[in-house]
């Protein structure tokens, strides 16, 4: 049985929250870039290395958790009382023969 607060929220609200983290994302890989090429000859090797490294890994990650598609349900249990209570299908099991 399901109620009005069990629902998942909307599909509209999921994609919402999904283009905000991309984007979120996506402007820390502008500021790595930037910070990168700005420092470039005037800080460190390996900072500008570090910011340039994550320009190049954000995007990917990005595109993975913005086309993950929605959030699992951890409200749910897998496995309920519910579900231990069913009876088994009775009657012969199809045979698959060769």
């Amino acid at each position: 049985m399901y109620t009005v607060t069990d629902a998942r929220r909307p599909m509209s609200e999921d994609i919402n929250y999904r283009q905000k983290r991309y984007l979120v994302s996506m402007s820390i890989r502008t500021a790595c870039l930037l910070a990168g090429v700005l420092l470039a000859g005037h800080a460190p090797f390996w900072i500008v290395l570090i910011l340039l490294a994550g320009a190049i890994v954000l995007p990917y990650i990005s595109v993975v958790f913005a086309n993950g598609g929605r959030e699992p349900d951890r409200s749910k249990p897998l496995y309920s009382d519910e579900t231990a209570n069913q009876n088994q299908i009775s009657g012969p099991r199809p045979e698959i023969r060769p």
